[in-house]
């Protein structure tokens, strides 16, 4: 029965160790009392910037929209 116990052992507390090693060096994130914290390199990260930009998405159809209603109000007497 030991022998068998031992056989499986080993191999999970190596892969875990392996795991844990890969982990370290790459900078994975973890998550530690709910909270989910950043790797070690974070500040070494690149930034991605989005510039604001309009919130309202339609604002060329809106402004054809105005446009059309306009020259329809011209045409009619």
């Amino acid at each position: 029965m030991k022998v068998r116990q031992s056989r499986w052992i080993a191999p999970l507390l190596a892969g875990s160790a392996g795991l844990a090693s890969v982990c370290s060096m790459v900078g994975c994130q973890v998550v530690e009392g709910g909270q989910l914290l950043p790797s070690p390199y974070y500040a070494q990260d690149d930034v991605q910037y989005f510039p604001p930009d309009n919130e309202f998405k339609l604002s060329r159809e809106a402004a054809a929209m105005q446009q059309f209603k306009a020259e329809r109000e011209l045409a009619q007497p």
